[in-house]
C-alpha cells in the first residue's frame, strides 16, 4: 500500500509587538529543511517595528510570506488566529508563536506527523533570560542541547522512530495542549468553525478548540520527540480574564459543543 502524499503546510505565527523575538523565529523557517508552502504572521495589533521587520523579509523570503494585521484591542488572538486561518490556502495548518526557535526539522516532523482525522500538539523547551537575551542581541538561532540556559532539555530530544509511540500520550488530558506547537487540517477547523471569539485575555482558547474538535470526532494525538521548537524567555501574560474563560470552556464540555457562534464564518 502506497504512503499517504504528504500535505501542502501553511505555517501560522501568532506575534504581538516583539519584532525581536519574530526575527529569530522568521530566521529558524528560513532555515527548515523542509520548508513550509506559505507563512502568514497573526499580528494582533503590533506597532510599526513588526511591519517593517516582515517587510524586509518579503523582499526575500523563500516562500510567500503574509502579513494579517488587526488593530490593537486587548489581547485577541483568537480572533487574529482565525482572519489568518482564512487567508491560509494549504490542506494542513501548523500553528506556532512569533517568539519560538524551530528546531531545523520542525516543519518536515510535523508533515510526517500528519493523519488524517487528527489534530496535534507539541511541547516546547523554555529557554532562560539570560539566554534569551544573547540570541537575541547576536541576532543568532544556534541551540543545542548543550547550551546553558535550557530549562527542560529532555523536550529538545528528537528521535522521531519513537514519535508514533508516543501520540498517545496524555491523549484524555485536554489541559495538555500547547497553543504555540499545534497542527491541524484546515477542513477540520472549518468544521468546527475555528477559534471561539468570545475568549479574550490570556487562555483555554486552544484547550476550548481541542475540544470541539474531538466531540467532532477529531482524535488528539501528542508529537513527542519531535517538531522541536525552544521559547524564548518572556515575563508571564496577565490571568486576570482567565476565570470567564474557564466558564466558557466548561460549558463546551459539558454541551458536548462542536461549533462556535463567533468564529470563522465572519471573515469567509
Amino acid at each position: 500500500m502506497s504512503k499517504p502524499a504528504s500535505p501542502s503546510v501553511s505555517l501560522i505565527v501568532s506575534t504581538y509587538n516583539w519584532p525581536e523575538a519574530l526575527n529569530l523565529c522568521l530566521l529558524s523557517i528560513i532555515q527548515q529543511k523542509v520548508l513550509p508552502d506559505e507563512v502568514i504572521i497573526a499580528d494582533d495589533g503590533s506597532a510599526i517595528e513588526t511591519k517593517i521587520l516582515i517587510e524586509k523579509y518579503q523582499e526575500s523570503f523563500p516562500v510567500p510570506l503574509i502579513h494579517v494585521w488587526q488593530e490593537d484591542d486587548g489581547f485577541q488572538l483568537s480572533r487574529i488566529r482565525n482572519k489568518a486561518i482564512t487567508k491560509a490556502s494549504k490542506d494542513y495548518i501548523v500553528q506556532i508563536d512569533g517568539d519560538l526557535i524551530l528546531e531545523k526539522h520542525f516543519i518536515k516532523d510535523h508533515k510526517v506527523f500528519s493523519k488524517k482525522d487528527s489534530f496535534v500538539s507539541g511541547s516546547r523547551v523554555i529557554m532562560n533570560e539570560e539566554l534569551s537575551k544573547k540570541l537575541i542581541r547576536s541576532n543568532k538561532i544556534n541551540i543545542s542541547l548543550a547550551s546553558k540556559g535550557l530549562v527542560n532539555v529532555f523536550n529538545g530530544v528528537r528521535i522521531p522512530m519513537l514519535s508514533r509511540r508516543m501520540e498517545n500520550y496524555r491523549q484524555e488530558d485536554i489541559y495538555y495542549l500547547r497553543g504555540c506547537n499545534m497542527a491541524f487540517w484546515r477542513n477540520d477547523l472549518l468544521k468546527v468553525n475555528g477559534y471561539n471569539e468570545a475568549f479574550t485575555g490570556w487562555g483555554r482558547e486552544d484547550n476550548e478548540i481541542g475540544l470541539r474538535l474531538i466531540h467532532s470526532g477529531i482524535r488528539k494525538r501528542i508529537i513527542k520527540f519531535s517538531a522541536i521548537v525552544f521559547h524564548i524567555y518572556h515575563p508571564e501574560k496577565t490571568r486576570a480574564g482567565l476565570n470567564i474563560n474557564d466558564q466558557l470552556m466548561q460549558n463546551t464540555a459539558e454541551e458536548k459543543l462542536t461549533y462556535c457562534e463567533k468564529g470563522l464564518n465572519q471573515y469567509l
